[in-house]
């Protein structure tokens, strides 16, 4: 007679005193007073299985030889626990499985660290080497769970949003666009290469050509770049495309859809402000010094250029940008120099501080400063008594890139960072080209070469196209940058404008034709955004870095240390590849 076969993790007390068969893997064993239990694991969850020596010999007999991680299947009686042994922390814990029959389908070897335990604590190298074992963490099956719910999540709300899910091509064509394309020998047409999306940006495009109107897909981007830890070089974003829409429709739905999908799955987790508050670009690069910042503490950058080049100071009187924090707490003689010797390490010359006292400034440097300048800059970074101030001279980029890292650091080490509170935002008003930088004297776009300039801002384009701003938006959450997007070009002319203006020759627009092509056959105002999920995953899951949320990552140089890739090809291969290797290391 057979039984119904159900997860172990699913048993409640509803289903006692039926007979059930279970499967799953040996979390642990105990033997106590002439019994076996084991807690059987499964992807939901666990179970407790005794069994009895007296009314079952034989699989008493055969569970004596089982072991942890040995997968196996148990038939028989769910009862009540006793109301001494129950466990409140188990979702199962009110009940256990008393083992009837017993079927081990396979015997474990001893795993090379405890996957009972969070792993986090083993070395990363052995996580990924043996990342199946990693995966029956319960640390690990939760965050993949999460991961379902979410993608899910997202798949319904847009479904019921009208937006279709369309699957773009994975091999595609190189262009000169973002960061390294990975590369695709074709064998069928020797010498030539297909590239991996960096991102389906041209395909959801030309899907708005076609009429699709509204688009998204949960897409595979590859990009052939350094890693991070919010970082991969194949990586999962939701994709997005809409037509006949302006930067306020784009921002409404994904507000809706991350408020909404937070609330359902994440009910601990606080949003900090709504609606999502909408900063300029230059708001946030004088406030915090970065475009995608940490809104969940003050901390505020000051700039105090004008001020200190009153001074006598003369690395304040030189320099092209002085600005500061304050921080309303005082530091050691060695906090204060790890805290400058951190600043060294993001590349600043060194760390100008003082305490705000009664009677001015406690600072090596207090004497190059008037009392009445040391009231000015304390009244201008809005200092109290007690207060530290920090500051960094130097040229304009550098010294935002400091203190944005400075002022993130000092949000961890002063435990302002609640990882519960969500500051969502979306950061708008972007220059169309990157502020000071010129790549062989053309100018580099902020974000891609297809986003639209703001109309206000169109005859710039011919006369100072470094003022110029965009409607490209980004999406942060809690001091990274979720997703980014923007209203697209749609008019053929300025794209080809925009073309020149970041350099390329006839021979470099001829790599998108296709799009110039398309757009002369009726193309709708358009835009969309992409929001990476890896990353929203690793912040919803007060995860360190995103391949805790991904099943099978690469390690911090694009390995794949379980696969062992990339590896080595034979000589056949390549020769059907027309491909000859030059640099083998």
């Amino acid at each position: 007679m057979s039984f119904p076969i159900l997860r172990g993790s699913s048993l409640r007390e509803t289903e006692v005193g039926k007979k059930v068969t279970v499967h799953g893997w040996v979390h642990s064993r105990r033997d106590h007073g002439g019994l076996i239990f084991i807690d059987l694991r499964d992807f939901g969850g666990l179970l407790q299985v005794a069994f009895h020596p007296e009314s079952h010999p034989e699989v008493f007999k055969l569970a004596e030889s089982i072991r942890s991680e040995d997968v196996i299947r148990v038939t028989g009686t769910l009862i009540t626990r006793p109301a001494s042994m129950v466990n409140p922390k188990l979702a199962t814990g009110k009940v256990e499985l008393t083992a009837e029959e017993l079927i081990i389908f396979s015997k474990a070897a001893t795993p090379p660290f405890e996957v009972s335990a969070d792993t986090l604590s083993v070395n990363e190298e052995t996580r990924l080497k043996y990342r199946y074992l990693d995966l029956r963490s319960e640390r690990m099956r939760r965050n993949i769970r999460m991961r379902h719910r979410v993608i899910k999540f997202l798949r319904d709300y847009l479904d019921k949003e009208g937006f279709v899910e369309i699957e773009t091509p994975i091999l595609t064509k190189s262009t000169p666009e973002g960061a390294r394309d990975f590369l695709v020998p074709s064998r069928l047409h020797p010498g030539s290469f297909y590239a991996l999306p960096q991102s389906p940006q041209q395909y959801k495009q030309l899907l708005m050509v076609g009429g699709i109107e509204r688009y998204f897909q949960i897409a595979r981007c590859f990009r052939d770049e350094d890693q991070r830890g919010d970082r991969q070089a194949e990586f999962t974003q939701l994709d997005m495309e809409m037509s006949f829409v302006g930067r306020d429709d784009v921002l409404m739905l994904i507000e809706g859809l991350f408020t909404q999908l937070v609330e359902t799955l994440y009910p601990e987790k606080k949003i900090m402000q709504k609606p999502w508050p909408r900063l300029t670009y230059h708001e946030v690069m004088e406030k915090y010094g970065i475009d995608k910042p940490d809104i969940r503490f003050g901390l505020e950058l000051t700039d105090i250029t004008e001020l200190a080049h009153a001074s006598e100071f003369k690395v304040f009187k030189e320099a092209k940008l002085v600005k500061g924090i304050t921080a309303a707490q005082s530091f050691s003689r060695s906090e204060m120099d790890e805290l400058e010797a951190f600043a060294k390490e993001e590349g600043a010359k060194g760390l100008a501080s003082a305490k705000v006292t009664a009677d001015g400034f406690e600072s090596q440097i207090a004497k190059y400063f008037s009392l009445e300048l040391q009231k000015k800059i304390a009244t201008a970074m809005q200092a109290k008594e007690g207060d530290t101030l920090m500051w960094v001279a130097d040229e304009k980029f550098k010294a935002n890139e400091v203190l944005a890292a400075l002022r993130n650091h000092l949000g961890d080490t002063l435990k302002l960072r609640d990882p519960n509170l969500l500051a969502f935002a979306f950061v708008v008003d972007f220059p169309l080209f990157e502020e000071g930088k010129l790549e062989n004297g053309h100018f580099a776009p902020s974000h891609h070469m297809f986003t639209m300039p703001k109309e206000e801002d169109l005859k710039l384009l011919d006369t100072d196209p470094a003022k110029a701003r965009s409607y490209q938006y980004d999406f942060v959450l809690n001091g990274y940058e979720v997703g980014g997007g923007s209203i697209r070009i749609h008019d053929p002319k300025i794209q080809e404008k925009i073309f020149s203006l970041i350099g390329f020759t006839e021979k470099e627009k001829q790599y998108f034709s296709h799009m110039l092509k398309a757009f002369s056959y009726g193309v709708p105002p358009h835009g969309g955004i992409a929001p990476g999920i890896d990353r929203l995953l690793m912040i919803l899951q007060n995860e360190p870095n995103i391949r805790e949320v991904i099943a099978f990552p690469k390690n911090q140089t694009a390995q794949d240390l379980m696969m062992d890739a990339p590896s080595w090809v034979s000589e056949e291969q390549l020769r059907e590849l027309s491909i000859k290797v030059t640099k083998r290391e």
